[in-house]
């Protein structure tokens, strides 16, 4: 299949193209570069099944237009502002960003017949609630302005669905972690290490706790919800069963490092307005098509600590 990726050089868009182009598809890759950044992309520059475009999906002519002579079978839409609390700052981040861009996509696939689309969607559109959540919790009430963008391009993507007869795979993220990663509590944790090394200054009180998923676990995740379920519009929940703290993330941080270091918290329950403290997903229904992941919670940090405390310098 000819598969578009947006968002394709960020950091979970990066690790899908490589999977795709393994699996034997051909991969249109589209990023304006705004976040994403091009070297990640660089092991699959010169293989014939890749492509690299760099473009911004809001410009309607020119994203329109890329389609003309391609026979797109299939859109992964990932591109999306990914930083929360940049957006309190400034709405129109993610209206722009995180909605905007789900609605060109729709139109360009629209207009150009084509019928497939996965949805990087996320947590955060359940907004802040307790135990464990399955897709059927309702209502939705987001607290951050990203979840809110999400869950507004998740009802565009099921009108689209009955309105146009485009097969929608949304994919709801957990807290997701690995290489080529730029933004999160464990990038900032190493750069902060890197600046100050006998001192880490954590946000909050240390409790928040969620579920981290490996960026490699995740995108086998996403794929298996393409190819294993067939309704017009299909919702799952991907996450791990097992949870880690922000305490936990600046322990293994630090023990991944080359020293020891202080570990101070700044107090309260949460890092900053629209984070969501404490969430744990009801992964069930993606578990009962196969899926489970191939590392704990503590096992993906610390992972992904060793591959940022190497990238970062």
């Amino acid at each position: 299949m000819r598969i578009l990726v947006t968002g394709a050089a960020g950091f979970i868009g990066s690790h899908l193209s490589d999977k795709l182009v393994l699996l034997g598809h051909n991969v249109l890759a589209v990023d304006n570069l705004s976040l994403g950044r091009e070297a990640n992309l660089e092991q699959l520059k010169g293989n014939q099944s890749f492509e690299f475009l760099r473009g911004d999906v809001l410009d309607a002519d020119w994203f329109e237009q890329l389609f003309d002579g391609r026979s797109v079978d299939c859109v992964f839409h990932m591109a999306a502002n990914s930083d929360i609390a940049k957006s309190h700052a400034d709405p129109t981040v993610d209206l722009n960003d995180t909605f905007r861009t789900t609605f060109a996509v729709l139109e360009a696939m629209r207009k150009a017949d084509v019928r497939q689309l996965v949805f990087a969607s996320t947590s955060a559109v359940y907004g802040e609630v307790e135990g464990r959540v399955a897709e059927t919790f309702g209502p939705l009430k987001p607290i951050s302005h990203y979840g809110a963008a999400k869950l507004a391009s998740e009802g565009f993507i099921s009108s689209y669905a009955e309105n146009y007869g485009i097969r929608g795979w949304i994919v709801r993220f957990p807290n997701v972690v690995g290489a080529r990663s730029t933004h999160g509590a464990i990038y900032d944790f190493v750069h902060k290490l890197r600046r100050s090394p006998s001192r880490l200054e954590v946000l909050g009180d240390g409790s928040q706790e969620k579920s981290y998923l490996s960026v490699v676990d995740l995108v086998e995740a996403m794929i298996c919800v393409w190819r294993s379920t067939n309704a017009q519009t299909n919702l799952y929940n991907v996450g791990s069963p097992t949870t880690s703290t922000v305490a936990d993330i600046a322990r293994i941080v630090v023990e991944e490092g080359p020293q020891s270091a202080e570990i101070v918290y700044t107090g309260g329950d949460r890092g900053w307005i629209g984070d969501v403290p404490k969430f744990a997903y009801d992964s069930s229904a993606i578990q009962a098509l196969g899926w489970k992941p191939s590392m704990t919670s503590d096992e993906a940090i610390r992972a992904a600590a060793k591959a940022a405390w190497t990238e970062i310098r």
